[in-house]
């Protein structure tokens, strides 16, 4: 038998969805967006990598500084997302550390959209 009583789990919904739709949808597109452009710039760092310390050739050495702010801007938004979502800081973290092994970003960022279209009924 469950100890919540209607009106507790009313409050932990309501509790649950204190950020507006709109603020969350909004927050949830950007963390997609920078989930993708981090994963990409992830692959293109470990082929930089390959290129320098395989092969010699240093023609991507671009790409690690800007990988380096790309995914900050992707840890701004994951935590800005997780606030709004009231995650865990155990999930935010798994969150974050997503994008620096390549390939997982691509799916996290299924798994946490999911599950935030779902909290929040989002389409």
């Amino acid at each position: 038998m469950s100890s919540e009583t209607p009106q507790s789990t009313e409050t932990a919904q309501s509790a649950q969805t204190t950020t507006p739709v709109a603020k969350v949808k909004s927050a949830l597109t950007r963390y997609r967006v920078l989930a993708w452009i981090t994963g990409i710039w992830l692959l293109l760092l470990v082929a930089e990598l390959i290129l320098r310390y395989g092969f010699g050739n240093h023609v991507l050495d671009f790409v690690p500084p800007v990988h380096g702010w790309i995914y900050f801007i992707y840890l701004i938004c994951a935590i800005d997302l997780g606030i709004k979502v009231r995650w865990s800081v155990g999930k935010i973290i798994v969150t974050a550390i997503a994008g620096t092994i390549p390939f997982l970003s691509f799916y996290v960022e299924h798994i946490r959209s999911k599950e935030v279209k779902a909290q929040f009924n989002l389409p």
